[in-house]
């Protein structure tokens, strides 16, 4: 083993990784969101149970979210195994993270199955079984982790999505400037994570297609791989287009109310 590797995780290992990581999230969800909540944020308190129970949602999606993208920043600028070796580089450290990914994602599934009217949807759902389609195969045999780790980079923008609904629930108006200023954020930052880095991640895909080390992944993994990598490009197509639509309706009203504000005042004066 090369000097400053880390140890290689075993199954067994990995299966108690992703059983902490979705008990972690149902604790973080059931006691430790609503206890945090309604410490920091007085209004929690007024919310109707639905709301209430997106409000926790939410926050773990949050909580999840940084924890997982700021490793993953981590492991995309300082694991030099998966730069080089994109395919079948040392995959130890994304395996931890995808089994936390993993487990957050079977966590919320349940929670939304349990919750259908609060929080269900059917685009997270094609979301969430597309992304442990692809995550089984690097858990199972430690195949694809650069392009693993680079799919997570897109929880970057998760953030700033959910504040969106936090401020909108609290009752600012879309036009207040905190919700201008996140909505303008959110829209850069998704594009930035899930939008703008669709041709680089396809080209590196391209690159390994018909290699050596494209052929030594198993028929299940190459499947995985494009399915769930095609299928979850198509849905964060769609959402950017409705948040980009959400944010010119939004930017658009701002900018009529500062105009009939302005002519207002200057009829005063």
């Amino acid at each position: 083993m090369e000097k400053g590797s880390v140890e290689p995780l075993s199954l067994q290992i990995l299966l108690l990784l992703v059983s902490g990581s979705f008990l972690g999230f149902q604790w973080l969800f059931h006691t430790g969101s609503p206890w945090v909540s309604q410490n920091l944020c007085k209004g929690f308190l007024n919310l109707s149970p639905t709301e209430r129970t997106e409000w926790k949602s939410r926050a773990v999606s949050t909580v999840h979210a940084l924890l997982v993208g700021l490793f993953c920043l981590y492991i995309y600028i300082f694991d030099e195994a998966i730069q080089k070796d994109p395919v079948w580089g040392d995959a130890t450290l994304v395996k931890l993270n995808v089994a936390i990914t993993s487990g957050y994602l079977i966590s919320d599934l349940l929670l939304m199955f349990t919750s259908w009217d609060s929080i269900g949807g059917k685009y997270f759902v094609v979301h969430h079984f597309a992304a442990l389609y692809a995550y089984f195969y690097v858990l199972s045999q430690g195949i694809l982790p650069y392009f693993a780790n680079f799919r997570l980079l897109s929880e970057f923008s998760t953030p700033f999505v959910n504040q969106r609904w936090f401020l909108q629930t609290l009752g600012y108006q879309k036009v207040s400037k905190p919700s201008l200023v996140n909505g303008i954020v959110m829209t850069s930052t998704f594009f930035l994570v899930r939008i703008a880095v669709i041709p680089g991640y396809y080209s590196q895909m391209y690159s390994v297609f018909c290699t050596k080390d494209f052929y030594r992944l198993p028929l299940g993994g190459r499947s995985a791989w494009v399915i769930s990598s095609v299928s979850l490009d198509i849905m964060n197509i769609i959402w950017m287009h409705r948040i980009i639509c959400g944010c010119l309706r939004v930017l658009r009203s701002a900018w009529i109310r500062e105009a009939k504000t302005e002519t207002e005042t200057k009829k005063t004066n």
